[in-house]
């Protein structure tokens, strides 16, 4: 019973990561790093044989998405689904301007991070739902082989809480540094075994 081992990735470093602020679906640039860390991917993952390279559509994971699939000769496949929360009105800002102007719902998506949503953004629920039907969708077309998923850091925490069967209020219990590396394994018989964390 061969596993599908999916290599689930963050985007490298972004311009303004030292600014606690939400980027959300914004096309946020790599930095200098972040291109490094998308680059070494590459040479990383190009003495295996992958059949599949997927990634958000956003430039920050596309350009790591687009490095592997060249060493592979593959083409890559930009997926929507797999972008990252989207913050709303809240895109852009700083975390401590939003708790200097909004407190009270800040404060609120602090007591339930999965049901509360940012102004015209989507709430953590309503993310999960979109990224888990295509997730389910690629697994079953690679069964037994070996495929990358380039995401964001919350699409990442979603899948890997699903793997291990934790509930969603504990988002914030896993790391997913930029430039990381996870691996899980998806076994026909629906056990998922997440062998590689934030590495």
């Amino acid at each position: 019973m061969k596993a599908t081992r999916l290599h689930l990735l963050r985007h490298g470093q972004v311009v303004g990561f030292e600014d606690k602020r939400y980027n959300g679906q914004s096309d946020i640039r790599l930095t200098d790093l972040g291109r490094q860390q998308s680059t070494a991917f590459a040479g990383r993952f190009q003495p295996l044989q992958l059949t599949g390279v997927y990634s958000s559509d956003l430039s920050r994971c596309r350009f790591a998405a687009d490095q592997i699939a060249s060493l592979q000769e593959q083409q890559p496949q930009y997926r929507r689904e797999l972008r990252e929360l989207h913050i709303g009105e809240w895109e852009g800002e700083t975390w401590q301007k939003i708790q200097r102007d909004d407190p009270d719902l800040w404060q609120a998506r602090l007591d339930d991070i999965v049901n509360v949503a940012p102004p015209a953004g989507e709430s953590l629920l309503q993310m999960a739902q979109r990224v888990r039907p295509v997730i389910k969708q690629i697994i079953s077309a690679h069964e037994g082989e070996e495929i990358v998923i380039v995401a964001h850091g919350g699409v990442n925490r979603v899948i890997l809480l699903d793997a291990i069967g934790a509930p969603l209020e504990r988002l914030f219990y896993i790391e997913q540094d930029f430039g990381c590396h996870n691996i899980i394994d998806f076994y026909p018989d629906g056990i998922a075994v997440v062998k590689k964390l934030n590495g």
